[in-house]
């Protein structure tokens, strides 16, 4: 089946709307954290996984409006304070890093070796030596959650490769290794949201459709970012590649997947599905993945362009999502444009335009 691919201008003005969707994010339903995650005024994991995406555009485009906002958003964080650390609040710090290479500011770079000596050293650890999802409401002890490698483990591997640490690498290398060794569902090659070692179970069992995202997206930019050793390449995309077959199977007629991925009665989502797309695109085009898969990832770009409204707002994003002890509770998370739902339709969006069909010339 021939899925129609985006043409340049159609990809770029989509790209703009998405981007200003993502600036002016409003906060439309009663949250129950204490600080926002909707709104970008906020140090927190969701804010981070937009910036991320602003940061990689402008790496693309060279747009200095996007350098500026991003500049400004940590001037104006650094000024007022951080907040404490943990998994979450250290997402931001990923694209800091980048901004220490791009003005030379020494200020970005101590709270960029601050925050990763942390990461690497004083986080606290499940069993095993995992990183414990620790969060601002919960400590989440001896609990590995496939969120983490998107919040922290990506940047502690990119600082590594910045400060020429080698022990920050490797530790970074062993997150993937010991997340993916009690998250992997051997059945169908999908992940679990989360592990206890108190209980030693998978709570749920959910295999949600955004955690898994978290690696399909997370992954292919690890790879841009880290050089690992052969070996673990090879592990890590023959993850990768098992993931892939059972989400072209799961993958619903409207090129969307649901928010628990093999539950019917779950709803489709939209963040998931981007972070797909966006993650099948870029490893076909880097030859991670067969060519066949570019098929389900054109047509989740399809699928996530429809639900982009006039403003710009990416629709039907479920909010943030706690463990789950029950897969209803993932049912009834509610749905609104959120910040990393912002970023993963910028990232697909962004990956599309190096797929993107060129326009018919009229002679």
């Amino acid at each position: 089946m021939s899925v129609r691919q985006l043409e340049r201008q159609e990809a770029q003005a989509l790209i703009e709307r998405v981007i200003a969707g993502m600036r002016g994010l409003k906060v439309a339903i009663r949250e129950d954290t204490a600080d926002s995650i909707i709104s970008m005024d906020v140090w927190d994991w969701s804010q981070g996984v937009g910036l991320f995406s602003l940061y990689l555009y402008y790496k693309e485009t060279g747009d200095p409006d996007l350098l500026n906002y991003l500049t400004s958003w940590f001037d104006r964080h650094l000024e007022c304070g951080l907040p404490g650390k943990n998994v979450n609040t250290m997402c931001p710090l990923l694209t800091l890093s980048y901004l220490y290479e791009e003005t030379g500011k020494q200020d970005y770079l101590k709270v960029c070796q601050e925050w990763a000596d942390y990461a690497a050293v004083h986080m606290p650890r499940t069993p095993e030596s995992g990183i414990a999802h620790t969060a601002v409401d919960s400590p989440n002890e001896g609990e590995l959650w496939d969120d983490t490698l998107y919040m922290t483990v990506l940047f502690l591997g990119r600082m590594g490769v910045l400060l020429n640490r080698e022990d920050y690498v490797e530790e970074s290398v062993r997150q993937f290794l010991v997340h993916l060794k009690y998250l992997t569902d051997t059945e169908t090659g999908l992940f679990f949201h989360g592990w206890t070692f108190k209980e030693n179970h998978n709570f749920a069992r959910a295999r949600w459709g955004r955690g898994n995202a978290w690696y399909t997206a997370g992954l292919v930019d690890y790879l841009d970012i880290v050089d690992v050793s052969p070996g673990v390449r090879r592990f890590l995309l023959s993850s990768l590649e098992r993931q892939a077959a059972k989400l072209a199977e799961l993958q619903e007629p409207s090129g969307m997947w649901r928010t628990l991925l093999d539950d019917p009665s779950s709803y489709e989502e939209t963040s998931a599905t981007a972070g797909f797309a966006y993650g099948l695109l870029k490893a076909v085009r880097k030859g991670y993945l067969d060519a066949r898969y570019r098929e389900p990832g054109l047509r989740a770009l399809q699928a996530v362009v429809g639900r982009i409204d006039a403003d710009g707002a990416v629709q039907d994003v479920s909010y943030g999502t706690r463990m789950g002890h029950t897969l209803d509770f993932y049912r009834q998370i509610p749905r609104c444009p959120m910040p990393y739902g912002q970023s993963m339709a910028l990232l697909m969006l962004a990956e599309s335009l190096k797929h993107a069909a060129e326009p018919v010339q009229e002679i």
